[in-house]
């Protein structure tokens, strides 16, 4: 018995751990930063870059070449990618909103 609470217990700490790391990978864009760039795309129109076999979600890597824009207050970078206009986290170039 005293080995099953063993196991069980160290089973919690390993899943607790699981889950914070899952957690810390989990970007939330708040509302406000979308409004900023809808407003900031309004009054500075990117143009949109076609590639070719580049899936639009969430974790999808975005090439170098493509050129993200800053945008005043707001950390990630925005491009609009198969005219579809996405926020990029600078330092990964990983997609973590796209914006419909």
């Amino acid at each position: 018995m005293k080995l099953y609470l063993t196991s069980a217990a160290a089973a919690v700490v390993l899943m607790s751990g699981i889950g914070a790391a899952l957690a810390e990978d989990v970007i939330v864009v708040q509302p406000e930063q979308n409004t900023i760039v809808r407003e900031y795309i309004k009054k500075e129109p990117l143009a949109s870059v076609n590639l070719l076999g580049v899936e639009l979600k969430l974790g999808s890597p975005v090439p170098d070449t493509v050129q993200l824009r800053e945008v005043p207050n707001v950390k990630y970078r925005v491009a609009v990618i198969n005219d579809q206009t996405v926020l990029v986290d600078p330092e990964t170039h990983q997609i973590v909103e796209v914006l419909n």
